[in-house]
């Protein structure tokens, strides 16, 4: 059943406000597709709504906007994506105000069940080792999927941050890697010794995906598919999987979960918050503290199995 397109009145703004995002914001194409998602969504629920449905987005009040999202809960939707579905309206009216289209921000002050805090899982070192063990000499994929997990693990990155690296961006002699992540913003990486050997080894079989009839942009991709494409991001989660199944790990593998390791092994370690958001990058630090109660897990565990007063008799 196809979904009716929405009046001018209620898709127009919404064009706007996307347009905005990613040309005077950098936004990602990822975060632009959830925005989209999220204010279509919304506004086909307003339309079907006698008393909403010709007012357009800057006739809504406070009270019709809480109504509906209480009309997602009862459709059981989760309170993290009735979060995700506030945040995105406070947003857009926020935009709205800045334009001069509308004085009120009737999502402000929305009232909202709280989200339960769920911890990122991680590997433990052992895991990780166990991963990384395969024999990548004889296979192309295996000598190109071990650059990736090892560059995951060694650097932090994101999914799209990885399958975006060009070779440009890679610094061999200086062991760093140039990455743009989220609001299009650049940071500089350091590269792990295991991570520089396992490019090195790839760098070395890559010209044999390599096509000519390759885009020029994707002429320069670091990481190539059998197709002698620029590697997509579902192929890159489908190689995690089969790596984690092929080396026994026992557990549904993503690739942000060698982020988390990345983050909270590190923060173990270092103990420097600052750091690892830099990292990482997070724009706040909030973001990044997550792991610290990761990292008091790791601390609790130890003090249960070493502190004298903390066995039990």
């Amino acid at each position: 059943m196809s979904v009716p397109e929405l009046p001018l009145h209620w898709l127009t703004p919404v064009q706007q406000f996307l347009h905005y995002l990613r040309n005077e914001r950098g936004y990602s194409k990822q975060t632009l597709q959830t925005y989209q998602q999220q204010l279509e969504k919304l506004a086909h629920a307003f339309v079907q709504h006698a008393d909403t449905a010709a007012q357009g987005w800057f006739a809504l009040t406070d009270k019709q906007v809480q109504r509906q999202l209480l009309q997602f809960r009862k459709e059981n939707l989760s309170a993290r994506s009735l979060a995700l579905a506030a945040s995105t309206l406070r947003s857009f009216y926020r935009y709205a105000q800045q334009m001069g289209l509308t004085e009120t921000n009737p999502a402000q002050y929305l009232k909202l069940p709280k989200a339960s805090k769920t911890l990122p899982k991680q590997l433990e070192i052992e895991q990780l080792t166990q991963l990384m063990s395969f024999d990548s000499s004889e296979d192309i994929l295996a000598c190109r999927d071990k650059a990736m997990l090892e560059l995951f693990y060694s650097s932090g990155l994101r999914l799209a941050e990885l399958v975006a690296i060009n070779l440009p961006d890679l610094n061999l002699p200086e062991a760093q890697v140039r990455v743009t992540g989220k609001g299009n913003k650049t940071r500089l990486l350091p590269i792990g010794a295991m991570a520089l050997h396992a490019l090195k080894a790839w760098l070395a079989q890559r010209p044999a995906l390599l096509s000519p009839e390759l885009p020029t942009a994707d002429q320069q991709a670091l990481f190539l598919s059998i197709e002698r494409q620029r590697i997509s991001p579902r192929q890159v989660r489908e190689r995690v999987l089969h790596w984690a199944k092929q080396q026994g790990l026992g557990q549904h593998l993503h690739p942000h979960m060698l982020r988390h390791s990345f983050a909270s092994h590190l923060l173990q370690s270092s103990g420097d918050l600052r750091g690892v958001q830099e990292l990482l990058g997070h724009a706040n630090l909030s973001t990044t503290q997550v792991y610290t109660h990761l990292d008091f897990q790791h601390l609790a565990k130890v003090y249960d199995s070493a502190h004298p007063r903390a066995r039990k008799k």
